[in-house]
């Protein structure tokens, strides 16, 4: 029961990182970014990635190694929900992580680098469509944890 606890403690605690990084991510993506900010916002995206693999990792283990087992979540078509809204924000991030990289780049190269502003503005809406679509991702959890199995009968 402890391991199981801790187990969940820990993916509650990734799944906070991460989404904590994402709004960091939001929050510095503004306009008139300077080289600094472009350099900061690289390492955000390197750590919220590093986050979104430790919640997956912490999810995998509470799948196999906790208490209600792997078929209680692999039959649950509301965990494939959740799983396949986690694996969509991953996917919608790409683009945004290119741009970072790129910018960060460009600001290595020229200290007076800033980002086009419809680039920016495209980035933005990038993170805004994340950080909507990981809210939902607790809604779900919570649907499980209460039984709703989304199925009819």
């Amino acid at each position: 029961m402890l391991f199981d606890s801790l187990l969940a403690y820990a993916h509650f605690v990734a799944l906070i990182g991460t989404a904590s990084l994402l709004v960091a991510e939001l929050l510095l993506a503004r306009p008139n970014l300077r080289a600094d900010a472009l350099l900061r916002l690289q390492r955000i995206d390197a750590t919220y990635a590093a986050f979104a693999v430790a919640t997956l990792a912490t999810g995998a283990l509470r799948i196999f190694f906790g208490l209600k087992g792997s078929a209680y979540y692999l039959s649950n078509p509301v965990f494939h929900a959740k799983f396949g809204l986690f694996v969509l924000v991953g996917l919608l991030s790409i683009p945004p992580t290119l741009r970072f990289i790129q910018w960060a780049k460009a600001a290595r190269a020229d200290a007076g680098f800033t980002p086009p502003a419809d680039a920016l503005k495209r980035v933005r809406r990038w993170l805004l469509i994340e950080v909507h679509l990981l809210a939902l991702i607790p809604l779900l959890a919570t649907l499980m944890a209460h039984g709703i199995t989304g199925r009819r009968g």
